[in-house]
């Protein structure tokens, strides 16, 4: 009989005996690998962590202890392990599990996370807010809460958990973190505390340590608790249990590294570290994507797959191989096959990303550019800064990032890139609605936070021409920031036999141009395409032209005075926050150009959350899929229009005033062609 069907929680989990645990392990497995194989998701980052999280779950009681998860695509176990097996078959769905902690979901998830480094820094504060509240857990009131902290795929050399790991030294109270150290992070991690790690993990002396270890523990009167030693034995036990003691400069004690795959070893540990009462890190090693060949020997390629086939195969030594199924070519496939060819072109350009080089494309620049392109692990506010260090000396760097990720090195955008003028250039993967990932994952904010820096240039791509021509536009501006957007979906074929202009500072593209348009739509990027749908289901009742806009900063203000000044009504659509977006810059041009902005009707994402699925539910729910639209289009052709302004402020001939509130009448339907 399964035992993961009959787990209702952490406490069916408590009452299982120890060697039940392996069983359990290769059951958590089996269902996350048979998932992922139907509905893609975070594979190998979850496939080692399995015993860990079951250790955890075993040792303490998270539904009054504290567990908070760095990076959080490591939560499959959890979720499994706290009543959610139900929801596993809809995984990243509209109705069924997050792939990452969803509060929403369980109370067992104290925060949604997807970006790394956070889950220090709030441990810290949930600590301090527990002691406040006379909650935490001491030894003299041991009804209280304790505090843990997971963090894995190499997010501890994040910023942020620097930041967190220092000040939690400070803390005289029980707070552990837990160091999942597989050695990769989603990609190979980089940098010097990553190889650190590498020596540690690699060290003779870590086996001689083990074996010390036991012996004295052994000799311990009253059994092997860490407080024990740590008190008892000084300043030899301490190096012994801390090996190098890096994690001792931030004031925390620190035991390891240990084998996250040993289940008993993990549930003796951490039932000794929760008594203790200094911060403390656990340091775990495990292997990502354990227990699934494909995964171990490929744990970047595997890290979040689309949906696979196992296919058996005995020329393949492992006994077996996955096929991805294939689907349409990527805006990410795109993007590293542009950047390859923008390169050989271009010797002055280089290029960087941040711990994503199979998510951004990079992977299939790095082997042909090695001296021109880096890995700077997880942290985007160096690989910013870093950035405007290459520009300052005469090179064009291009940062590829996820739309989501620039956040955290905006600051850096302004001060180190903007500020100076240096012609630092984005590349924003991910823009938009990105599906199963969620809201965690949206990139809706990047117009809002780049327009309001000086000389910016923002732009996005309709399809793969015009990504490569506003690749090439970028490598030959210089006088300031440039960005430019494009989703996580395919690229659209429908422009393919058409030439593709190259992109000219502040000017439209026009996709479809009637001669006297009943209404514009200007389209930011791929949302031209949707807009261009929507227009043909609507040819036989309105003549409709269709602009790919291409910038949102500068806007092309020449094409707004063209069209509004004839009174013509335009629409804008795009895949970001209507606050801040390219909908509000061309509301601003029409303001700074006198133009009549009741002639303007901005779609856009709306002010409120849009969770996990489909991205195609996803544009639907927010009125940007290309039925949606044409319903937009189809209710400002149909409503009373506003009296009309010249753009000189001297009143069209319709009306006597522009604020008489007289209204012109709606032009007729075209006839049916």
């Amino acid at each position: 009989m399964k035992i993961l069907p009959e787990l209702k929680g952490p406490a069916d989990l408590r009452a299982l005996p120890i060697p039940a645990l392996t069983e359990l392990a290769a059951e958590i497995r089996e269902a996350i690998c048979d998932q992922i194989s139907r509905s893609g998701g975070h594979l190998a980052p979850n496939l080692g962590v399995v015993e860990l999280t079951i250790a955890l779950h075993y040792v303490f009681d998270f539904s009054h202890d504290r567990l908070l998860f760095d990076v959080g695509h490591q939560c499959y176990p959890h979720k499994l392990l706290t009543g959610r097996t139900r929801l596993l078959p809809k995984l990243r769905q509209r109705d069924g599990m997050a792939g990452f902690p969803e509060p929403r979901e369980s109370a067992y998830d104290l925060f949604a996370v997807g970006h790394a480094g956070t889950a220090i820094s709030t441990a810290v504060g949930m600590a301090r807010g527990d002691m406040l509240n006379g909650e935490g857990w001491a030894p003299e009131t041991p009804g209280g809460r304790r505090v843990v902290s997971l963090i894995g795929d190499a997010s501890i050399v994040n910023g942020v958990a620097m930041e967190g790991l220092n000040n939690a030294g400070t803390l005289a109270r029980q707070f552990l973190v837990v160091l999942n150290d597989n050695g990769m992070s989603i990609a190979k991690p980089q940098g010097a505390v990553a190889a650190y790690f590498d020596r540690v993990r690699l060290s003779h002396g870590y086996g001689e340590f083990k074996r010390a270890a036991k012996d004295l523990a052994r000799r311990v009167p009253g059994g092997a608790l860490i407080a024990d030693l740590y008190h008892r034995m000084g300043e030899m036990s301490k190096a012994m249990m801390s090996e190098d003691a890096w994690f001792e400069h931030f004031g925390l004690v620190t035991i390891g590294p240990i084998d996250g795959h040993d289940i008993p070893a993990l549930i003796d540990t951490l039932s000794e570290v929760k008594h203790f009462e200094r911060p403390m890190v656990l340091h775990v090693k495990t292997v990502k994507g354990k227990g699934f060949k494909p995964a171990e020997g490929d744990p970047c390629g595997m890290h979040s797959p689309s949906a696979f086939k196992i296919i058996e195969d005995d020329l393949v030594s492992e006994g077996c191989r996955v096929e991805l199924k294939k689907g349409g070519r990527s805006f990410t496939g795109a993007f590293g096959e542009a950047m390859i060819e923008l390169m050989q072109r271009d010797p002055k350009v280089v290029t960087c990303t941040a711990a994503m080089p199979d998510g951004t494309g990079l992977n299939k620049v790095m082997p042909q550019f090695p001296d021109r392109t880096w890995d700077t692990g997880i942290c985007e506010s160096h690989a910013l800064d870093m950035m405007a260090g290459l520009a300052k000396t005469g090179w064009k760097p291009f940062f590829a990032v996820y739309s989501t990720f620039l956040q955290r090195a905006f600051d850096q955008c302004f001060q180190e890139a903007a500020l100076q003028g240096l012609p630092v250039r984005l590349c924003l993967d991910r823009a938009g609605l990105v599906g199963g990932d969620g809201a965690v994952h949206h990139g809706f904010c990047d117009i809002s936070l780049l327009a309001s820096l000086p000389k910016a240039v923002l732009m996005a791509a309709l399809d793969e021409p015009s990504l490569k021509a506003a690749l090439a536009f970028m490598a030959s501006y210089d006088a300031g920031l440039s960005a430019v957007r494009y989703p996580r979906d395919s690229v659209s074929t429908m422009f393919a036999e058409v030439p593709c202009p190259p992109f000219e500072l502040g000017r439209a593209r026009a996709l479809l141009e009637a001669p006297e348009p009943d209404l514009a739509v200007l389209g930011y990027g791929v949302m031209a395409i949707e807009a261009m749908d929507a227009v043909r289901s609507l040819r036989d009742e309105y003549s409709v032209s269709v602009y790919d806009a291409r910038f949102a900063k500068p806007v092309d203000a020449a094409l707004l005075k063209s069209l509004l000044g004839r009174g013509v009504p335009i629409v804008t659509v795009e895949d970001h926050s209507l606050r801040g977006g390219f909908g509000a810059c061309v509301l601003e041009a029409c303001n700074e150009h006198g133009l009549d902005t009741r002639l303007l009707t901005r779609l856009g994402l709306p002010d409120s959350w849009i969770y996990q699925g489909e991205r195609r539910e996803q544009l639907a729910e927010a009125g940007l899929d290309s039925a949606a639209i044409a319903r937009t289009i189809r209710a400002v052709l149909d409503a009373p229009r506003p009296e009309q302004t010249k753009p000189d402020g001297a009143a069209a001939s319709t009306a006597s005033t522009p604020n008489s509130g007289a209204t012109v009448s709606v032009r007729g339907r075209m006839t049916p062609r």
